[in-house]
């Protein structure tokens, strides 16, 4: 059980953080700037939330993910492997597989894609599609860390692969099922003249 009761300790000041293990790092250190971004994403997801009163369903799979993703971001606060006889809280592949239950589910209802989604529609969408690609920058940033720092554990990255995957498919969901899907019409507005006209 974490307990927290004193919200500042003045130890960041000299602009480093502690980690789960390990020597303290600067705050802009890359696995620092890994578990923030996913902090970022968890945030978007808590905004989209907002929007969730007429799909319950949604938000207890959100509300899931935002805890997953705490998860998550202590498993990316806890680097190394972990020492004889002590097993840190990691992100696990059934973690990951039940993303892959939630994108086939989902999936399955929504009408066909006829082109590239444009992020727009309903606000519960838009919100949806932010989470997305924060998730998507933090995914990056993890594969830069792990090239920097191999011990990393793979399962953060597949993690966040997949769940960026189900922001796009709810954020479809939250369109209608797709049908209200605000879609991207290549060179539409390529002509400056009839874009002033319109």
């Amino acid at each position: 059980m974490v307990k927290l009761n004193k919200i500042y300790t003045k130890t960041g000041d000299d602009g480093t953080t502690g980690l789960v293990r390990g020597p303290r790092r600067m705050k802009h250190d890359l696995r620092v700037e890994c578990y923030g971004t996913v902090d970022e994403a968890n945030s978007f997801i808590g905004m989209a939330r907002l929007s969730t009163a007429s799909m319950p369903k949604l938000d207890r799979l959100l509300a899931r993910i935002q805890n997953d993703l705490f998860d998550l971001g202590s498993d990316l606060a806890t680097p190394g492997k972990d020492p004889e006889g002590t097993q840190s809280l990691r992100i696990t592949p059934s973690q990951t597989d039940w993303l892959e239950q939630q994108i086939d589910y989902y999936n399955e209802g929504l009408q066909p894609l006829r082109s590239f989604v444009l992020p727009g529609g309903t606000p519960l969408a838009v919100a949806l599609h932010l989470a997305r690609t924060v998730t998507r920058r933090a995914e990056r940033l993890v594969v830069q860390l792990l090239a920097k720092e191999p011990d990393t554990s793979g399962a953060v990255l597949i993690y966040l692969n997949r769940l960026s995957d189900l922001l796009f498919v709810m954020a479809r969901v939250a369109n209608a099922n797709g049908e209200t899907d605000v879609l991207w019409a290549p060179g539409k507005f390529g002509d400056a003249a009839a874009v002033t006209k319109g």
